[in-house]
């Protein structure tokens, strides 16, 4: 019987250190939930105005070749319909086709930039939404784990304190 009792007390011992292992571990997972939460809103707040920034120098230079060609490309004559002006200047053409060329490649590397951003973000997310979902289910299995052992250690403790 000494025997039976030993060995419940020593279970229930053992199963009080795993309990007190398990809050441990559920603290600490709490902990690095909240903290990949708060460094997913931080990248995603960042994201937004990256987003925002690039949106606009894209909306920005495409109205400008808008612009540009509008200019380089018209005859004021089919335009207006008014009879021609005196030509003061020439459009220089050369120097027109130039600009277009370089705001051309801003206007890809904008779009680029934009596209990047949005996949890194995608990632980000998809990453964050896995992670989290494992945290999920480790916190919930632990969870039970811990509600089934204090049970155990709680039925031992009884036995020993009957007998």
């Amino acid at each position: 019987m000494s025997s039976k009792i030993d060995q419940a007390a020593a279970k229930s011992a053992q199963l009080k250190e795993e309990i007190s292992e398990l809050q441990g571990q559920l603290a600490a997972l709490a902990k690095q939930q909240a903290e990949m939460d708060k460094v997913r809103q931080e990248t995603h707040a960042d994201f937004e105005v990256a987003k925002a920034d690039l949106e606009l120098g894209l909306s920005g230079v495409r109205k400008a070749l808008q612009v540009l060609r509008d200019y380089y490309a018209a005859d004021s004559t089919t335009l207006l319909q008014q009879p021609a002006r005196p030509q003061m200047h020439d459009k220089a053409t050369g120097a027109g086709t130039s600009i277009i060329g370089i705001l051309e490649v801003c206007e890809s590397d904008f779009a680029t930039n934009l596209a990047k951003e949005e996949q890194e973000e995608s990632d980000a997310q998809e990453e964050y939404e896995k992670l989290s979902q494992e945290n999920a289910l480790s916190k919930t299995a632990m969870t039970q784990d811990l509600k089934y052992k204090t049970q155990e250690s709680v039925s031992l403790d009884k036995t020993v304190s009957e007998v």
